[in-house]
């Protein structure tokens, strides 16, 4: 079993290997449904194989027609396909003959195996019938087959003289999809390979490996005529006459005293080898290319703005021999380094609260950067989440900022802040700060809360003490002190005496908020009860 290169192809086989593993720990139905998935993700795959190479004789049967020395490629299309229709209808006839030996299908679900689970069909028939050796064979015979319709690894010269080594036969042999794995068996002392793929196996574990097998007849045959195809000069992943230079830039976008960096290459890339006379030029001037096809051009660009060059590349194509040039015009853009310093919420930094601040410098990657805080405000700014987070100790005086500094390669620039306290809260009695209130809703208030309005920060400040005074109708007036926010008890009981007409009166109400070194005085309420 080969390892495709697909990712499809790959991820089906990967699961069916664990699917194997998991065969010897616990046969369970989920198991067979498993197989069941990874059988049908297969035959999807093999029905996009089929479309594939349905498409490629024509293909090259018309690039045959160039010249008379590609008949032979035209020639070989019958026999590749033929040889894999042929293994193909005998695998099937494997797991029809299995199928039908079991039970086949069940009647109230067509897609269920009566006899998922028979490990005596596939024992006998596959194991000790011989059925699987003989597959086996056919495998390694039409591995065998189709690499005869590849050409031999031979030495020819490219248009300077050089010798060029085609290796058409080797690279073909280590890319087929069909192969048979003798080692493993041996080396886990099993008798045969037959013994170590079917013995003991239920049925419904060796249907996708059977499946498997004609992926890998259909990937060999589409990669045996793909491998024509390109020896017409037709592909299905190139094609000769759409052909474009490309340009791969380290940066599209440059500061001012940098080089400008790009690799210069023809974007179909499967003539990109010696034997084709490639060359690249830039505004005329001839640059070198590497093994790869690939040729790099720098150069560092006067003043600001955009900036353009044409690139063009000439090939000769190895089999036509004609002679080819494509040329593209690309630009970029040279500017100069500018540094963005933002707050995310407001546009100064509050005292005892986090400030997150962005910072990005055009034309310098975020590694790049660093960053300080100096300055009035005894603040320190570190990375969170991205973006930075500022904290500072103190309000800045009139002409005092706190200093944000951004130092990166060619650049070295600060920002000014001012520092301030959190703005006052206002004093609440639920959702009021005084006026007129039932006495039942006025009772049931808890005590006194600040809420800081329109303040766009998670910040939570705290009453410290405040002094209440009823003052009924025709009474004296009764005064009451209360540390924090919520009622102590003689505050409750005060405000429990609540008549219409009374005015209760909250006075000197204080509280503390983050980073405040002593409680503020955050004014008085005044309720009128009804």
């Amino acid at each position: 079993m080969s390892i495709p290169k697909e990712p499809r192809q790959l991820m089906i086989t990967i699961m069916y290997l664990v699917l194997t593993a998991l065969l010897a720990l616990n046969v369970s139905a989920e198991i067979f449904n498993a197989f069941k998935m990874v059988d049908k993700g297969l035959v999807k795959s093999n029905s996009a194989l089929d479309q594939k190479n349905e498409s490629l004789p024509k293909l090259i049967e018309d690039g045959a027609k160039k010249k008379a020395s590609l008949a032979t490629y035209a020639e070989r299309i019958s026999p590749i396909r033929d040889a894999s229709s042929s293994l193909v209808s005998y695998i099937d006839g494997i797991k029809d003959h299995m199928i039908s030996e079991s039970g086949g299908f069940s009647e109230k679900y067509p897609d269920e195996l009566k006899g998922k689970k028979d490990k005596e069909i596939t024992t006998r028939y596959l194991v000790d019938g011989g059925k699987g050796e003989e597959l086996k064979q056919r495998l390694i015979d039409y591995r065998e087959t189709i690499l005869q319709y590849i050409d031999n690894d031979t030495t020819v010269r490219d248009l300077k003289g050089n010798p060029v080594e085609m290796k058409d036969k080797t690279n073909f042999e280590k890319e087929i999809a069909v192969q048979i794995d003798d080692e493993t068996w041996e080396k886990k002392g099993k008798k045969s390979w037959s013994e170590m793929n079917f013995k003991q196996m239920p049925l419904q574990a060796t249907i996708p490996i059977f499946t498997k097998f004609i992926n890998d007849v259909k990937s060999t045959e589409a990669a045996a005529l793909n491998y024509l195809a390109n020896k017409v000069g037709t592909s299905t992943d190139v094609v000769i006459d759409k052909y474009t230079i490309g340009s791969a830039p380290e940066k599209s976008y440059i500061i001012k005293g940098e080089k400008y960096k790009t690799e210069l290459f023809l974007s179909a890339g499967a003539s990109a080898d010696s034997k084709t006379g490639i060359s690249i030029t830039v505004d005329g001037r001839k640059l070198p290319i590497n093994k790869d096809g690939i040729a790099v051009y720098e150069t560092t660009p006067g003043g600001l703005g955009k900036k353009s060059f044409t690139a063009a590349a000439t090939l000769t194509n190895p089999v036509t021999g004609e002679t080819q040039t494509f040329k593209k015009q690309f630009s970029y853009e040279v500017g100069e380094r500018s540094v963005t310093v933002s707050p995310l919420k407001m546009n100064v930094f509050y005292i005892g609260v986090d400030n997150p601040v962005a910072v990005s410098a055009a034309g310098v990657a975020s590694n790049d950067i660093k960053v300080s805080m100096s300055g009035a405000g005894g603040g320190s700014i570190k990375p969170k989440d991205g973006n930075y987070n500022v904290r500072v100790q103190r309000p800045t005086k009139k002409n005092e900022f706190a200093k944000i500094n951004i130092t990166a390669p060619g650049l070295n620039e600060s920002r000014d802040f001012r520092v301030k306290r959190i703005p006052d809260p206002v004093p609440k009695l639920g959702k009021d700060r005084g006026g007129a209130m039932p006495s039942g809703q006025f009772k049931v208030m808890p005590g006194v809360f600040p809420v800081l309005e329109g303040f766009d920060f998670d910040a939570k400040c705290d009453i410290t003490e405040f002094v209440v005074v009823r003052a009924p109708k025709r009474q004296d007036v009764q005064i009451e002190r209360n540390t924090g926010g919520k009622y102590n008890p003689k505050v409750k009981a005060l405000v429990q005496k609540a008549k219409g007409g009374d005015k209760y009166f909250f006075e000197n109400i204080k509280c503390k908020c983050p980073g405040d070194p002593a409680a503020r005085n955050i004014g008085q309420m005044v309720f009128n009860i009804k």
